[in-house]
């Protein structure tokens, strides 16, 4: 059984990609998956800064995330798209993650978060364009850091009209589309574990 870590990179009570994340770890779920719904809000840790590392370590809620990421197969990952790109928060949560701990070895790397690791990404937007542009740069950053992630995406536009009033997607076709990309993070994840 596949262990999935799914999030938001956002920090917004009523994020639209919260919303989004959630809709997909429900689908995963319904695969089988072993799925931890994780809000980045829970976790706050300061803007990465190399004197900071140098003087402290890593933060303390970085560490927590750390473990979180360490413990699971794959993630399902929701990000907003702020100008053009990934939001600030997720990627401050990846450069935290990426550094060592200890001695460079093993689960001690920068890299362990995320080597051989499954990626599903996602996006919602009010906007007509469904995050088109930030998608890209989330994958880059991923593979970049070892992770495999899945060619196939989901972009929902005009995401503020697309849930009802408990969260649920509303739309079929999107809901399909979501439950393909958590089924495929499921049933690669599983393989590759």
């Amino acid at each position: 059984m596949a262990r999935i870590l799914a999030f938001a990179g956002s920090a917004r009570r009523d994020s639209l990609n919260k919303k989004l994340a959630r809709a997909a770890a429900d689908a995963a779920r319904a695969e089988g998956a072993e799925v931890t719904l994780l809000d980045l809000d829970d976790y706050p840790i300061p803007v990465y800064h190399g004197d900071l590392e140098a003087a402290e370590g890593m933060p303390p809620n970085a560490r927590k995330l750390r473990e979180l990421f360490l413990a699971h197969d794959a993630m399902i990952i929701a990000s907003p798209e702020n100008n053009s790109s990934v939001s600030s928060l997720l990627k401050n949560v990846l450069d935290w993650l990426s550094r060592g701990i200890g001695d460079g070895k093993g689960p001690n790397s920068g890299l362990a978060p995320y080597r051989g690791k499954v990626a599903g990404i996602m996006t919602a937007t009010p906007g007509p364009y469904g995050g088109v542009r930030g998608l890209p740069h989330l994958r880059q950053i991923l593979s970049a850091l070892g992770v495999i992630v899945l060619p196939s995406q989901v972009q929902l536009a005009h995401a503020d009209q697309a849930f009802d009033d408990a969260g649920r997607l509303m739309d079929a076709k999107m809901t399909q589309a979501v439950a393909a990309l958590a089924k495929a993070v499921a049933q690669t994840a599983s393989r590759l574990a």
